[in-house]
Formats: C-alpha cells, sequence, structure tokens
C-alpha cells in the first residue's frame, strides 16, 4: 500500500471517529510500526497547516483527533444557535485543579486539600465530562479514584497533563487561605 491511500485511509478514519484514537489502534489497522504511523500524521497535520483547511489534527497524549480549527468555533455556533456552555465555580475549578494536578486521587484527599466537601463540585466535573472514575483504591472501603479527562485537555487546550503550568507556593498558600476562609463562611451560616 502507497503513502497516499495511507494517509487517506487515517483521515477517513479520524473524520468517522470523530473522537480520538490511539497511535497504536492507528498502527494496528494499517499494520505498520508506531513511528512510521506518527510519520504519516505528522505529514497530514502539516498538510492542514499549509493549506487554509477547517480541520486539523489535535494530540491528545498519545491519541490523536481531526478537530475544527478554533478559529471556526463562531461559525459552528450560529449553525448550532445552542453550543454546549458550562460554567466553572470557583469552587468546582480548584477541585479541577486538584484533581488534575494530584490523580489520581480520592474524594477524602480532595476533602482534605480543600478543607471542605467536594460532592457537588464532583458531580458538576463529571457531569461536563472533565473527569472521570479511574478506578478504586487498594484500601479500606476502596473508595473511587477520580482523573481528568481527554475533554479536560481539550477544554483547556493542552495535549498533555505535563503541559500544565507549574504551582508556585504562593498560589498553594492562596489556595489553602481560600479554603479556609470557605469553611469559616459556612460554619457562621
Amino acid at each position: 500500500m502507497n503513502e497516499d491511500k495511507k494517509l487517506s485511509i487515517l483521515e477517513g478514519v479520524l473524520f468517522s471517529m470523530g473522537e480520538s484514537v490511539s497511535l497504536s489502534r492507528l498502527s494496528e489497522m494499517l499494520e505498520i510500526g508506531k513511528s512510521e504511523t506518527r510519520d504519516l500524521l505528522d505529514r497530514l497535520e502539516e498538510k492542514y497547516e499549509d493549506t487554509d483547511r477547517g480541520i486539523h489534527l489535535v494530540w491528545l497524549e498519545d491519541n490523536v483527533q481531526l478537530c475544527t480549527k478554533p478559529e471556526l468555533y463562531d461559525y459552528l455556533v450560529k449553525l448550532t444557535k445552542n453550543a454546549p456552555r458550562f460554567t466553572l465555580t470557583d469552587t468546582v475549578l480548584e477541585t479541577l485543579s486538584i484533581i488534575a494536578y494530584k490523580q489520581p486521587i480520592t474524594r477524602v484527599q480532595i476533602e482534605k486539600i480543600r478543607g471542605v466537601s467536594c460532592d457537588h463540585a464532583i458531580n458538576k466535573l463529571l457531569e461536563y465530562d472533565l473527569i472521570k472514575e479511574l478506578g478504586r483504591l487498594d484500601a479500606p472501603g476502596h473508595p473511587l479514584l477520580f482523573g481528568t479527562t481527554e475533554q479536560f485537555l481539550r477544554s483547556f487546550g493542552v495535549s498533555s497533563l505535563e503541559e500544565l503550568p507549574s504551582m508556585n507556593p504562593m498560589q498553594v498558600e492562596e489556595f489553602k487561605k481560600q479554603a479556609e476562609e470557605e469553611i469559616q463562611v459556612k460554619l457562621n451560616i
């Protein structure tokens, strides 16, 4: 099979899937090595970047997805007139940050860091598909472990968790102070 045929297959499969596909699965499908598959995907990515196309490849860890270019989002909104929207409150965003940086992590561990209950925040994050259950901790009670999803990576415009900004100690102290203030407000109610 020639290279053009392989590129055509990759493009068709990624378009049809509508979600990310692992490099391993694509390699197995084409019956070639991961390195050659990666090279083909890089060529496809360059093709989309070099021409004025409405799509591009998005890498999410070792997975790849064919997506609409971000600058076309406004046109999609006009077409659908009901683009999905969700609001991340400070509490939900703080909980998401803890999960992103500490994953896999249990609800109790999150609450210990925040100092308050996080049931609502976790439920919202699950609803928005920003986090998922990763399994259970091998400990008494076997609590659920949470981690981020590919949707989290897409939503925040990063291709892997390594791209998340590092937190400085001053930010950590500020988070602790905010959590303590939140506890005081709840205790005074």
